[in-house]
């Protein structure tokens, strides 16, 4: 028998995965796939361009919600897919990671009597102040399919209570797409010869959280330390436009153009040639920071506290509170004059099978 599943996507981080899922799912014939955009990245650079590089299908519901506050724009989303999953009456609703597409599907699952996997389960930063610690945990705590992808997110889990049953560790799917679209992306991404960059040479940066960009005070610290920073190596800043937004509020724009290599957020497949090439990464991103360890790219993450604490125990990442400029130039610093990278480590994040898993466990489960 057929089992019908909603997949629920809306940011960039979740086109990826589910590039990896969506793929399997319907190579195996076991499960019928209903694709909900919900438009909460809906511009071509954050959006189309993903599913046309990524092979993902065309959405079958797109909603088109946009940006807005967290309120509106989760109530948006309830309401219009409550009324999606009423006229579709999935066997599952799979919903990924912990935007506001997140939590909105699997609340409007749950209050519909409809069972809900959660990929990316588990994850925690233990910072309540961060909107997607909020998704994630409320996302865990109405879920009957918790699909973790490392020992650190199950005990997570337990620790909250929630029945051993119910979760299952699977291996991260953003591993699956590292695997089968990095070969890809050095076939077929200009991106180095675009930007005049030579591999190793440059230091490549995506700044983007809200803790970081809506501090004056962070972000003055983040950028005139990057800027410094690029007088002796060149960085490269995919501008994300909640960033762009930010810089221009607080007049440091044109500063921050003259001294970085400031692009257009890139597609998935140039954005891995960059990773892949960087001497170092400098990020806030959760995605970019696994990205950099699939790549084997040491990363500084411009955080207080990261929900993948494998990657600091491992030494490819470190954590480097973004409160004064100058501790951010003297890590970045510290981490280019690294002669010895750290010792890799296999299987952090599974063996690449992540979306075979979560295929069979929603197959078995219908």
């Amino acid at each position: 028998m057929h089992s019908t599943v909603v997949t629920i996507v809306g940011a960039r981080p979740q086109f990826i995965k589910a590039a990896a899922v969506s793929r399997v799912l319907r190579a195996g014939g076991q499960c019928r796939e209903i694709l909900v955009h919900t438009g909460q990245h809906y511009d071509d650079n954050m959006s189309q361009v993903f599913f046309d590089e990524l092979e993902i299908p065309t959405p079958d519901f797109h909603l088109g919600i946009g940006s807005g506050s967290h309120g509106a724009q989760t109530g948006r989303m309830l309401e219009q897919i409550e009324q999606v999953l009423l006229k579709t009456r999935p066997d599952w609703v799979l919903v990924y990671g912990d935007t506001n597409s997140t939590l909105a599907g699997a609340l409007a699952a749950a209050k519909l009597h409809m069972p809900v996997a959660h990929v990316e389960a588990g994850l925690r930063s233990f910072n309540r102040r961060m909107p997607e610690e909020l998704n994630r945990v409320a996302a865990d705590h109405v879920s009957d399919l918790l699909l973790a992808p490392t020992e650190a997110a199950i005990r997570n889990l337990q620790r909250e209570g929630i029945p051993d049953e119910h979760i299952h560790l699977v291996g991260d799917v953003m591993y699956d797409a590292a695997l089968y679209y990095g070969k890809k992306a050095e076939a077929q991404s200009r991106v180095l010869q675009r930007l005049h960059l030579s591999s190793g040479n440059y230091v490549l940066t995506t700044i983007h959280r809200a803790e970081n960009t809506d501090s004056p005070q962070r972000l003055d610290a983040i950028f005139s330390a990057l800027c410094r920073f690029a007088a002796d190596v060149p960085v490269v800043l995919p501008l994300h436009p909640r960033t762009r937004a930010a810089l221009e509020r607080s007049g440091q724009l044109a500063t921050v153009r003259q001294s970085l290599l400031v692009i257009e957020p890139q597609g998935y497949l140039d954005m891995v040639m960059l990773e892949k090439h960087a001497r170092l990464i400098a990020t806030d991103s959760g995605g970019v920071q696994k990205e950099a360890y699939f790549h084997q790219v040491p990363c500084i993450t411009l955080r207080d506290e990261t929900e993948w604490v494998e990657l600091v125990e491992s030494g490819w990442n470190s954590l480097v509170p973004p409160t004064h400029a100058e501790s951010i130039v003297e890590r970045m610093r510290a981490a280019l004059r690294a002669t010895e990278r750290p010792v890799e480590t296999l299987g952090l994040y599974g063996a690449g099978e992540a979306s075979q898993r979560i295929s069979k466990l929603l197959s078995a489960a219908a």
